[in-house]
């Protein structure tokens, strides 16, 4: 602490889960604020590389109970331009404020500094100042990701996990090891989590970590019985689980698999069975093997006879000889079936790509979305069968899941989750009577973007959506969104320049251009992003039917924002935030593709604007904003955002 700053404290708890940030009692506990009352706290700093990236992460709790007429408001800026506020800390809350572009340049001087009209000095209870590192490394396999995370929470593991498992390369998390490679993203080989203070039964998630080759779970609390989950694991060779509380024996399975010598397996001496027990089992079995084995042998037969019938069909039926059966752990349903689902095509909630959708119901009741193949679509069965297996690869909490498919002669049809809440145009339009505040509306907007990230970029090779539309945003009952309809999905050339030169299958008013490329769902994206902001749809109907950016552009000319925005808002969101959403819908929607952002740097400058947006000092639109971005042009010379940014490190 500086000579010219002074302390506070407090002894009460202090809430660190707000917003993912957990700083120590120790550090968050206390807070410093400027001697003479009225000054502001400066942090300065010099990098001897005027290229030098930082990241900076302040701490900001109220530790005193202020009275009625007191308060307590300040800006932070970095070299006289605001990066936060006005922002009030909360009492006993902690809040976490981090730049989401990087301060570059050789002298940094940090200034948090109190509003005129705020009666209390400014307060810092911690910072981190981090320097970026470049490094050039895929992200680790998504379905590994999911799977550890869950792992996490399910234990609720206190170790110091964040950001990308294996990560860079020298940092990964700490119990894991990571098998790198230079064209494929890392896997997670080998967990080590010996005396971790788990409890429990042994969770799901670890039969997801489908590269894993060790596993230690010893000297931990874990009960139940022994799972046959691990014997998914088939590149798994050691697994040790001693010392923990588990019931019963261990499966058979993997008491083969540790006496063939493909595992090592270390369990404690109860669960495996004794050599009595063993005996009796033996004896048992002894009597029943001769019939089972009889029976054995029919089925086996009976299965070559039917293989043989259905071969001389499919050489009789040129037709049906084109088709194959996709080889997956997803379930295949007969069209019989589907229209069991669906009670006979009952009711259609939506049109896509392929054809209609119908609400169905499997048999447990569970909801379902049925996407049935419109016999006069250009997509055969061929086309079908391809979407199919693309869909089983995809696993992302903001893509609409698959659950299975219909491929039964004529009649194609893929079955997905129902989404309650359906879709987001339906919210925007006029006709609802549930307004979206703007802070959903941010939301919905990175869900999306999450989805569309991922198919760009957490994909090899990328996807393709090929008609990101309101309509392909869905809502589920927590107002999650999730991206659907990925019968128009395309897959990128390894080489990601080239163009998709077939027909274009995506919406025209979502679009600009015939060929068809990742920058062409960001231009979708950014109509997209335009509607949640305007509340207009993407085509306007008048006496003149006119698209949304013809309907945004003399807004921006006379920089009348208030105007522009959805007037069912009432005011009520952040200036700064509703400007750079604007901002980057601009950007997105560039009439040269070069000039717009990647999905993955449209998703960081959202988080941004919702983390403005959640600012308790918020500053209400009254106003026209004063600085405005370049108005929208269908010109080639259209001059978009600069979205040239690095990723600061995750919370903890």
């Amino acid at each position: 602490m500086t000579p010219s700053w002074d302390q506070i404290n407090t002894s009460m708890a202090i809430n660190t889960n707000e917003n993912g940030y957990k700083a120590p009692f120790q550090v968050i506990h206390s807070a410093a604020r400027p001697k003479n009352g009225t000054g502001s706290l400066e942090l300065q700093w010099t990098s001897s590389d005027e290229n030098d990236q930082f990241f900076i992460f302040l701490y900001f709790a109220e530790v005193e109970a202020l009275q009625k007429n007191q308060s307590r408001k300040f800006n932070v800026s970095w070299n006289g331009s605001q990066l936060f506020g006005p922002f009030t800390p909360r009492y006993l809350y902690a809040t976490t404020l981090a730049n989401p572009k990087a301060l570059v340049g050789k002298n940094h001087r940090i200034s948090v500094d109190k509003t005129d009209d705020s009666t209390l000095p400014p307060i810092l209870n911690a910072v981190e100042i981090y320097r970026a590192m470049l490094v050039e490394e895929f992200l680790t396999n998504s379905a590994d990701v999911d799977a550890i995370y869950s792992v996490k929470s399910t234990y609720q593991i206190n170790k110091n996990w964040g950001a990308d498992p294996c990560g860079p390369q020298n940092y990964s998390w700490e119990g894991l090891t990571c098998n790198y490679s230079v064209s494929v993203p890392p896997r997670i080989v080998s967990l080590n989590l010996s005396s971790s203070g788990l409890s429990g039964t042994i969770t799901s998630a670890f039969a997801q970590l489908s590269s894993l080759e060790s596993l230690d779970l010893s000297n931990n609390s874990l009960s139940g019985p022994v799972p046959q989950i691990f014997n998914k694991l088939k590149f798994l060779n050691f697994l040790n689980l001693k010392g923990n509380q588990f019931s019963g024996a261990v499966p058979e399975a993997l008491i083969k698999r540790s006496n063939d010598g493909s595992l090592t397996l270390s369990v404690d001496n109860q669960n495996f069975c004794g050599s009595d027990s063993c005996k009796r089992k033996k004896k048992i079995l002894i009597p029943i093997i001769v019939p089972l084995s009889i029976a054995l042998i029919l089925i086996v037969a009976l299965l070559i006879l039917l293989n043989l019938r259905r071969k001389r069909k499919l050489e009789n039926n040129p037709s049906d000889k084109e088709r194959r059966y996709i080889a997956s752990e997803k379930r295949h349903f007969t069209y019989a079936e589907v229209v069991t689902i669906t009670n006979n095509f009952q009711t259609m909630i939506g049109k896509g790509g392929f054809g209609n959708v119908y609400l169905g119901q499997m048999g447990d009741g569970t909801k379902v979305a049925v996407k049935m193949l419109s016999p006069s679509s250009s997509q055969g069965p061929r086309e079908f069968e391809a979407e199919a297996e693309l869909l089983l690869t995809f696993h992302h909490r903001n893509l609409a899941s698959f659950i299975g498919y219909c491929n039964d002669l004529m009649n194609m049809a893929l079955i997905y989750e129902y989404m309650a809440n359906g879709n987001l145009k339906n919210f925007l339009s006029d006709r609802s009577s549930s307004v979206l505040t703007w802070e959903l509306r941010l939301r919905i907007a990175i869900d999306a973007a999450q989805g569309l990230e991922y198919l760009h970029h957490g994909c090899k090779p990328p996807i393709i959506h090929r008609d990101v539309k309101t309509e392909n945003i869905l809502l589920s009952e927590t107002m999650d969104a999730k991206i659907a309809d990925f019968g128009l999905s395309k897959v990128v050339p390894s080489d990601g320049h080239s163009q998709v030169m077939t027909a274009v299958m995506g919406t025209t008013r979502y679009y600009i251009t015939q060929k068809l490329n990742e920058k062409s769902d960001v231009y979708s994206f950014g109509v997209v992003l335009l509607e949640l902001i305007t509340g207009q749809s993407a085509i306007i109907k008048g006496e003149e039917h006119i698209h949304i950016l013809e309907y945004v552009n003399p807004f921006l000319e006379r920089s009348d924002i208030k105007g522009l925005v959805d007037q069912r808002l009432h005011g009520d969101f952040n200036n700064s935030s509703i400007g750079k959403a604007l901002d980057i819908a601009i950007a997105c929607t560039a009439s040269r593709s070069i000039e717009r952002p990647k999905m993955s740097d449209v998703l960081l400058e959202l988080k941004h604007c919702l983390e403005v947006e959640l600012s308790s000092g918020r500053e209400r639109s009254s106003g026209p904003r004063e600085e405005i971005c370049t108005r929208v042009s269908i010109s080639p010379e259209i001059s978009s955002s600069d979205f040239s940014s690095m990723t600061g490190p995750s919370p903890r």
